[in-house]
């Protein structure tokens, strides 16, 4: 059976959004994480504040392992595999950044860690923006 091309449209661009929401959830923890750690602040930092920090980023690196599962499921078209599997191994480099992130929290903030990861984050999530424009282009061909 073909791939419903529409179905998987709709499921990666519900899968996209999800992320979006999920870190406009996550980002203004991040945000004081990344500002005591600039600030050279980091030690004074709250330890129970950094628990519920962590508590959320665990919830979100969850989440978005959970979107990883759904794109593994999904059947793309012929025309848009290569970039479909791109997209997949992006993805799964963000959850890696995302849980090393999360990881990097307790007992107390690993500053290199918590860089390395972050840097993660924004190189899988420049290839999954490219990539998802990739497909979107060739499902409107």
């Amino acid at each position: 059976m073909r791939p419903n091309t529409g179905f998987y449209a709709r499921e990666i661009n519900e899968i996209v959004q999800n992320t979006e929401k999920m870190g406009e959830r996550l980002h203004p923890s991040y945000e004081e994480i990344r500002q005591a750690i600039d600030d050279k602040k980091i030690t004074e930092f709250d330890q129970e504040k950094l628990s519920e920090i962590h508590e959320l980023f665990k919830e979100g690196t969850q989440f978005y392992q959970l979107n990883l599962e759904k794109i593994g499921l999904l059947k793309a078209p012929a025309k848009v595999m290569g970039n479909h599997r791109s997209f997949e191994k992006a993805y799964a480099q963000y959850v890696i950044g995302c849980q090393e992130m999360t990881d990097s929290l307790l007992p107390t903030v690993d500053e290199a860690v918590f860089n390395a990861a972050e840097k993660k984050q924004d190189d899988a999530t420049d290839t999954i923006y490219k990539t998802i424009q990739k497909i979107t282009n060739l499902l409107l061909k």
